[in-house]
């Protein structure tokens, strides 16, 4: 059925398979949830200090 060789080529794409599909699932649960929310509070807490920068300016 199969060579040794061929075996060891089909071990190294099974590995290379898996380590991308758990690669894949940690990227879309975890990582790119994170980067997103947490570029959108910086973005918020940036708009909350300019309005508040501005209000000041009204004032004074």
């Amino acid at each position: 059925m199969f060579e040794f060789d061929q075996y060891l080529g089909f071990l190294a794409f099974l590995t290379i398979l898996t380590i991308g599909f758990w690669l894949m699932i940690f990227l879309l649960t975890f990582v790119i949830p994170y980067w997103v929310f947490g570029s959108a509070i910086e973005r918020f807490k940036e708009i909350k200090e300019e309005k508040k920068a501005a209000r000041e300016r009204m004032t004074h």
